[in-house]
């Protein structure tokens, strides 16, 4: 059960973002953002040791991206290239934010919730699963990594055995309801900047 701090963190997870978020391929925008938290939920890790988080940012030109981030207490050997920032935590001291695709904890875990045998927890309180997340699996189960993520235009696709993927679509604003051909899919709820609750698609499996 991870345990959520109510506390500083310096840079902020949204400067971290304000700065990365422009050097991914699947940016909508043309500048630098200027992103509003919006919504998310995180994943357990079962060793403990890592924060796992699903952010919904919002830009101010009405675009809504899916962040999966990571939080070590000590760097990730071989993962320089995804590295999001670090931030000194008002409890836990300096923290290693990562893109989280590209960590083969978040990883495992994502394909645990697809399957059923994770569940998603509230964003901001501590053991307090999210009813507002939605998921489902129709595949022959043993979902595992198998290569590395790769990003695109369109989002981030990851390998998952059994000659399928899951793509998780970073920029937001498909329909939650999974499409024809997904054996599996996560959708959720966020805030758009007008202030209005919208649902969609974060990710699917085919």
């Amino acid at each position: 059960m991870a345990i959520i701090h109510h506390t500083t963190l310096q840079p902020s997870k949204l400067d971290l973002l304000t700065t990365w978020l422009p050097t991914r391929p699947w940016y909508a925008g043309t500048g630098t953002p200027e992103l509003v938290k919006a919504g998310g939920f995180r994943l357990d890790d079962p060793a403990g040791e890592v924060g796992i988080e699903f952010m919904v940012a919002a830009d101010a030109n009405g675009s809504a991206y899916l962040v999966p981030l990571t939080y070590r207490g000590a760097p990730l050997d071989g993962a320089e290239h995804a590295l999001v920032g670090t931030m000194d935590h008002g409890v836990l001291g300096k923290r290693w934010a990562y893109d989280g695709c590209q960590d083969p904890v978040l990883v495992a875990e994502l394909l645990a919730l697809v399957e059923g045998r994770a569940q998603a927890q509230m964003q901001s309180v501590d053991n307090t699963p999210d009813p507002d997340i939605a998921r489902s699996f129709t595949g022959t189960g043993g979902l595992r990594a198998h290569g590395p993520a790769r990003d695109d235009e369109a989002g981030t696709v990851l390998p998952a055995g059994n000659g399928t993927a899951l793509r998780l679509h970073r920029r937001l604003g498909l329909p939650e309801a999974p499409p024809a051909g997904a054996v599996g899919h996560v959708a959720g709820p966020w805030t758009a900047r007008d202030g209005s609750r919208v649902r969609g698609l974060f990710a699917e499996l085919r």
